[in-house]
């Protein structure tokens, strides 16, 4: 049953403005190779302070990379000259690949820090970590850590671009922007879209971001969990509230899985895996209560049998994790290019 709406806001953050939120979400029709805009603040440390013009004009930027650059090695010289950093302190994968591919393909010099190869498992603190990136010249850093506000931190401390590649249960921006990227190429809007975020909602940076960017765009979005799995009341802001996974559906045009975070999780959450499944896991059954032509996203890793059949995580007419992945090289590019202007 769905709970009242409530209120999402960070502690000495205002409510989004009004002004935020514009009837423009579709992809323009007219894509220039050249970059007509540049973004109006330094870092891109979360969607929290972003407005809808700002997110446009990334997933417009991000639509002609889509279009011109898939089978292109170096699709411009835009960050040519540009030293880029990208310092991951958790593991990744899919964001550290896309972030090394977008600057490569833009012209940058790349570096990649991990987390097995830091002096940081050697004692070194964030505060000596920023000296050191300071002293290397570094132009761009791209920074995923597990504390919420270490990248916030770097930026202070740093006179380059930050871009936050993830930090602990706060945000991940790109992630959320290469999602409404997704949506927005296939679907053709995000204004007015049902979109479900289900799963572990308490422990997801992921779904924190995308709750802000859906909102920001016009989308009406509600969250499906077990009460367990469900954010603390102050940070939900104007979100429906469901525990019943078939009601949360219901009607939606998009559905968007989250895997359980173990490794964040301090305590027991879920009974057992195969209770979980059994009431958060999507199935086509289950998926049957959305839209007909309602699709499903998730930011990966899958875990199959856990919050997505393994039938449905393969069908890659309703699963758009591949288009996620592709899309996510572009508007990190798109980023890159428009953040260093």
């Amino acid at each position: 049953m769905a709970s009242p709406q409530l209120h999402l806001v960070s502690p000495n953050k205002a409510a989004p403005r009004a002004s935020a939120r514009t009837r423009d979400s579709k992809p323009s029709a007219k894509v220039v190779s050249k970059k007509s805009k540049s973004l109006p603040f330094k870092h891109l440390l979360g969607i929290e302070d972003m407005e809808a013009c700002d997110i446009r004009t990334i997933l417009d930027r991000a639509e002609y990379y889509m279009r011109s650059g898939r089978h292109l090695k170096r699709c411009s010289e835009a960050l040519k000259g540009i030293n880029v950093i990208n310092m991951f302190m958790e593991n990744s994968t899919r964001t550290r690949v896309s972030f090394e591919l977008a600057a490569k393909r833009l012209g940058a010099e790349v570096t990649s820090i991990s987390v097995a190869h830091s002096s940081i498992r050697k004692g070194e603190t964030l505060i000596d970590t920023a000296q050191t990136l300071r002293a290397m010249a570094a132009d761009l850093l791209v920074v995923r850590h597990p504390h919420s506000g270490a990248v916030q931190l770097l930026a202070e401390k740093l006179d380059c671009h930050v871009i936050n590649a993830g930090d602990g249960f706060h945000e991940h921006p790109t992630q959320a922007l290469l999602d409404a990227a997704t949506i927005r190429h296939r679907k053709g809007r995000l204004e007015g879209l049902k979109v479900a975020i289900c799963g572990d909602v308490r422990h997801s940076r992921v779904a924190r971001s995308n709750i802000l960017l859906l909102q920001k765009m016009g989308a009406a979005v509600r969250i499906v969990a077990p009460p367990t799995l469900l954010p603390d009341q102050p940070s939900l802001h104007g979100v429906d509230v469901f525990t019943d996974m078939r009601e949360g559906l219901s009607d939606c045009d998009i559905v968007m899985m989250l895997r359980l975070q173990t490794e964040r999780m301090q305590g027991i959450f879920v009974p057992s895996i195969r209770e979980y499944f059994h009431f958060y896991g999507l199935t086509h059954e289950k998926l049957a209560c959305a839209r007909s032509d309602a699709l499903v996203m998730h930011p990966g890793p899958m875990n199959r049998g856990v919050e997505i059949d393994s039938i449905l995580a393969d069908d890659l007419g309703r699963n758009l994790v591949h288009d996620q992945v592709e899309k996510g090289v572009a508007v990190r590019m798109s980023c890159l290019e428009l953040l260093s202007g």
